[in-house]
């Protein structure tokens, strides 16, 4: 009898150490019978390309990239999905037999599954804004607006990145007869209210929230933070105590992709549901 292999996969950031990842991809390789494991990689700040250099050379499959790294992760690939390549951010990376590495973004499209599927959020026609305009922005900006919302207003604490990032996407949204444009937080104050607030910012790990004024929130507004942790992040508690619709954060939209990164790596598309109530049932 010949001996299994196991492939290597793993999810490498900094921090990692709250990640759901490993639970969620043992779970999607238990559903579709894969002999593969998936572990967690810490790595330093500085040495993003080292370390994913190692993870190959062991012979790793794949790799999910979250913060701070997407970006780096996009410099990395040798070929990107079209997602990925407008996003300049990267999630998955697959690396080849021929020593070359692809990298995909699926963040955006577990966002949308998340918000329309899991919480039935209908997206047509609405006044969206998001916080962030880093790496975790840059992946869903493009889904966002291929949902047919009525604007997307970006607001960051360095207002040019903001700008830019509006600006790369604007033909995108012109197409789509959608309105885009970045800015400040102290901008948001002339913005009015928005119908959905997404935090992009890597700012609710720390506990930190970003400057968002009131103003922007209503009855009927649902917030999301893509972030996720043990606890609600500070977002949740500011949406929750200024009265939002719903409050959610990103732990949805991390199965969903993950479900993506599972069907690129290994072709098969792996039941969400199960693993989604299998962590509100209890499962940590």
């Amino acid at each position: 009898m010949s001996n299994v292999v196991i492939d290597q996969y793993a999810v490498i950031g900094n921090p990692i150490e709250h990640s759901k990842s490993p639970i969620i991809h043992g779970m999607f390789a238990q559903q579709t019978e894969d002999a593969m494991s998936y572990d967690t990689i810490l790595s330093p700040i500085d040495e993003f390309a080292a370390t994913v250099a190692e993870f190959q050379q062991q012979g790793g499959k794949g790799l999910n990239v979250t913060v701070p790294f997407k970006e780096q992760a996009w410099e990395l690939a040798d070929e990107l999905s079209d997602y990925a390549q407008a996003a300049g951010a990267v999630n998955t990376l697959v690396f080849k037999e021929d020593g070359s590495i692809y990298g995909a973004n699926t963040d955006g499209i577990g966002l949308i599954r998340d918000l329309t599927a899991n919480y039935n959020i209908e997206l047509q026609d609405k006044r969206v804004l998001l916080l962030g305009a880093g790496g975790a922005a840059k992946g869903v900006v493009q889904p966002l607006l291929e949902q047919k919302i009525k604007c997307l207003i970006i607001a960051n604490r360095t207002k040019e990145r903001a700008e830019t990032l509006a600006a790369d996407f604007t033909p995108f949204a012109t197409n789509l007869g959608a309105e885009i444009r970045g800015g400040s937080y102290n901008d948001l104050r002339e913005q009015g209210q928005f119908d959905l607030i997404i935090n992009a910012t890597a700012a609710s790990l720390q506990g930190i929230m970003p400057p968002m004024p009131e103003s922007c929130l209503y009855e009927k507004s649902d917030c999301y933070d893509l972030m996720y942790g043990n606890r609600p992040t500070a977002f949740e508690y500011w949406c929750e105590d200024n009265g939002a619709a719903l409050v959610a954060n990103g732990l949805g939209m991390l199965v969903e992709q993950a479900a993506e990164s599972y069907f690129i790596w290994r072709g098969r598309q792996p039941d969400t549901k199960s693993v989604l109530n299998s962590f509100l049932a209890g499962v940590s």
